[in-house]
């Protein structure tokens, strides 16, 4: 069934092209779907155009496929090309001429684009209470290991001390920024587009506000163009945010990954959480946190692909549009199962005590030697030649007492302050 159909057979092979796998993609907005017809059932009602057994009708047939697609029953079967025909068709079954009329004052465009509106509200929101979740998570391993020393490092050289306090709050922190993102591309889509149609409104005296609050929007798309426009360019916004939840991410895991290895020793993680090798007996590979890695740069490409499929297209909607579901909503699919996996991996991590005096270390300490020259009387630039020169001719031994007290140092990491910062 096409909703399109006007009795004019299509060929198979351009059928199979233009549908695609849009059956299997659909699956996941089926539920906002019947969220939004059931909206839409109401207002036409409230205008005249259905009348209260008819509504009652339709919200009962609508009920139903909820709670099919709830319960795992609900199938996109081969004969329909995508959840807004089987939808329909299954209304029309059971309802006879009754369930012809939900498609009354809306298209297809507009119904397919407040379906992802809702999916996409939603999981953005499930997506920061994750976040939220491996924020604290971080933030409760920076409490615990706030006195584990770590070596601090800058072009993977070592540079200064630093802690594992310092390091974990450091992830949680730029988290936070995250979130900012996230909520931006959240107000982005908390826009109602369901009146819009086709791209230019309809004829009836729908009342879009009436489907605004019901369908607990924040506010409208009031431009009917802006609102078929904005698809594209809502999808560019949400894979900006997840692609900086990523990079955050991806960059934890290489830290984790670097720390994990023989030649740091930093930390490791119980048995169960690694794997080994098929010909290597002595490994413990970090396979977790590499497809994390991964997972999470190929997240971050998102957003160059939603940018090319929709550059400079003319106003107005354009079957380009359909390439963008695959990838959006496994992408929110991905990053939900690796901030689960993240979170309940870190809780489980092993800090290991680090020998700060092994020579390895041992000019972690010289900017710190520095400043104590300095606070003694000495410029910065004859204190830093002086320890410079102790290290050029080897006779540099490091002080290690030396205190970082001020905002946001290894002895003053400000967590409950970090804690306050994490958005609403």
């Amino acid at each position: 069934m096409k909703l399109w159909d006007k009795g004019i057979s299509i060929d198979k092979k351009i059928e199979q092209f233009t549908v695609g796998n849009d059956r299997e993609i659909d699956i996941h907005i089926a539920k906002y779907d019947v969220i939004a017809s059931k909206a839409h059932a109401k207002m036409l009602h409230e205008i005249g155009i259905l009348s209260t057994i008819e509504l009652e009708q339709l919200l009962g047939g609508l009920e139903i496929l909820a709670n099919e697609i709830e319960s795992g029953a609900f199938v996109i079967d081969a004969q329909f090309e995508d959840v807004h025909s089987k939808i329909e068709y299954e209304l029309t079954a059971t309802l006879g001429d009754v369930g012809k009329k939900i498609h009354t004052a809306r298209s297809r465009n507009d119904q397919v684009l407040v379906a992802l509106h809702l999916y996409y509200k939603e999981n953005l929101k499930l997506v920061k209470s994750k976040t939220e979740t491996l924020f604290h998570t971080l933030l409760n391993q920076a409490e615990t290991y706030k006195d584990k020393v770590l070596p601090g490092y800058t072009h993977l050289q070592v540079a200064m001390p630093s802690s594992f306090g310092l390091w974990f709050s450091a992830y949680a922190e730029l988290m936070i920024d995250d979130v900012y993102l996230l909520n931006a591309a959240l107000k982005t889509v908390d826009q109602n587009p369901l009146g819009s149609a086709a791209g230019y409104g309809s004829s009836f005296p729908i009342d879009r506000e009436f489907t605004t609050k019901e369908m607990d929007f924040a506010t409208l798309k009031y431009n009917v163009v802006a609102a078929q426009m904005g698809r594209g360019k809502n999808e560019r916004t949400i894979a900006a945010a997840l692609g900086g939840l990523s990079n955050t991410m991806a960059r934890f895991a290489m830290d984790v990954c670097l720390y994990m290895s023989q030649n740091f020793g930093f930390i490791s993680f119980p048995d169960e959480l690694t794997t080994g090798s098929s010909i290597m007996p002595h490994k413990k590979n970090p396979d977790v946190f590499e497809l994390i890695r991964g997972k999470c740069n190929k997240i971050q490409a998102l957003q160059s692909e939603m940018i090319l499929i929709t550059n400079n297209l003319p106003s107005g909607y354009h079957r380009d549009f359909q390439l963008l579901k695959e990838n959006m909503i496994a992408a929110f699919e991905e990053i939900k199962d690796i901030l689960d996996i993240f979170n309940y991996s870190i809780q489980q991590i092993i800090v290991k005590d680090i020998d700060i005096h092994s020579d390895l270390y041992k000019y972690l300490f010289t900017v710190d030697n520095i400043n104590t020259l300095v606070v003694e009387g000495q410029s910065f630039r004859e204190a830093y030649q002086k320890i410079g020169g102790q290290v050029q001719d080897g006779s540099y031994v490091p002080d290690t007492s030396k205190k970082h007290t001020h905002v946001g140092s290894i002895h003053n990491l400000c967590l409950d302050k970090i804690k306050a910062k994490f958005p609403k």
